[in-house]
């Protein structure tokens, strides 16, 4: 399986946070790629600007390869696909992720159930 990890899973997996299931530890363990998109990095660092985030954003960027992940460079495709996109979810990361997923095809792994409307390549944990 190609796995996307949303910014949250990502944040979880690589701090060794509870909060990320054994479940979904197994899942990424058992992938056959885990991809980490440019967007979530983009995203950690908007949050950890406004004060939102507690992260170090290098140490994020660091930590792609570190974990053995593949990072997932935004191509013009993506912020296509977005535009038409159903409007089931506003955040703008959460979208853009979303169409990361149906362009490559990945599975997105994430916490947030409500992304699943969009298709079943959506993997909530």
């Amino acid at each position: 399986m190609r796995l996307l990890l949303d910014t949250h899973i990502f944040i979880w997996a690589v701090m060794d946070n509870r909060k990320l299931s054994k479940e979904a530890r197994r899942i990424i363990l058992d992938a056959d790629c885990v991809f980490v998109s440019a967007a979530s990095i983009w995203e950690a660092s908007i949050k950890a600007g406004l004060g939102k985030l507690d992260v170090d954003v290098h140490q994020l960027v660091s930590e792609i390869e570190a974990s053995g992940f593949v990072e997932l460079p935004v191509r013009a495709i993506h912020a296509a696909t977005v535009g038409t996109l159903p409007e089931i979810h506003r955040d703008p990361f959460d979208r853009l992720l979303i169409a990361q997923a149906l362009c490559e095809p990945l599975h997105l792994m994430t916490a947030d159930s409500q992304l699943a409307a969009y298709s079943d390549l959506v993997m909530t944990v």
